[in-house]
Formats: C-alpha cells, structure tokens, sequence
C-alpha cells in the first residue's frame, strides 16, 4: 500500500505521473501559443468569451464568469478590465443587483470568438486527436471520464 505519509510514488507509478503531467504541461503551453498567434486570444479570453456565446442574451455575472477561468475576484476583475478596454465585453449594473455587474459580449467580442472557434478546433486536432489512433481516442476518453469526479463529490 503506498498511502504512507512521506511515502514516495514507486518507479511505475512516477513514470505514469510524470507522463501525465509533463503533457499536460506542454498540451497547454501549445494550446495557449498557438491561440494567441493565431486569434490574438489569450486562454482567459477565449474562457470568457465562449462562456458568454452560450449564454443567455451573451450575458453573465463575474461570479459565474470566474467558474470557467478559475479566477479569484481581484485577478478576474482585471482581467474583465482590459477585455472591456479592448472592446471585447461590456460591463454595466445588474438591474436586480445594482452593487452587481453583468457582463456582457459586444459585437467585437462576438466575432473574435467565432474566428476563433475553428481555429482552436484545428489546435485540438493538432495536439491531440491527430497524433492518436481512434482506439488511444477512445481509450483516453474512457480515462479522463474515469478519472473525474462525481457531479456529487466535489
């Protein structure tokens, strides 16, 4: 049993940890490199801005918005700052809250982010559907699918 506090990973298990961990490192490093040359996004960015195209009326509340960058308040404050400086949102007074804000997609913000779309499908292709066989796809599927939490067990 390897669950001994100050117990290392044996060999096996840190070969597969380390794996993991050093491509997920460089899938993102790739993935937000390729998104910012190729769209002028960054990964927050394009978080946002898809988190707004689906919602209703392209409208979100910070507090919902820093669930899909995992911002903390101040950080994600800023950040919606310069999106507005750049055109991308707007952010106005919620009418049921007034101390709240609603952000909102622009014009600008919406057609950055469906130029950007196709462009993040090619990065994923790229990265990682091509290198893999329909069996590794499906096989990596069934791990991550694995390897999530229950909706119940945070």
């Amino acid at each position: 049993m390897h669950d001994a506090p100050g117990e290392w990973l044996d060999e096996d298990e840190d070969r597969t940890w380390r794996a993991f961990f050093e491509t997920q490192v460089l899938f993102w490093r790739r993935m937000a490199r390729d998104l910012q040359h190729d769209t002028g996004l960054s990964e927050p960015d394009f978080a946002i801005l898809s988190a707004l195209l689906e919602a209703p009326d392209g409208a979100l509340r910070p507090y919902e918005l820093s669930e899909v960058t995992d911002y903390e308040k101040s950080r994600l404050h800023h950040h919606l700052t310069r999106m507005v400086g750049r055109g991308l949102i707007t952010r106005s007074p919620c009418p049921d809250t007034p101390r709240a804000a609603i952000i909102t997609l622009t014009p600008e913000g919406r057609a950055a982010i469906t130029a950007a779309l196709p462009q993040r499908a090619a990065h994923i292709r790229r990265w990682l559907l091509a290198p893999l066989t329909p069996a590794q796809r499906t096989a990596l599927t069934e791990i991550s699918h694995h390897l999530q939490p229950p909706l119940h067990n945070p």
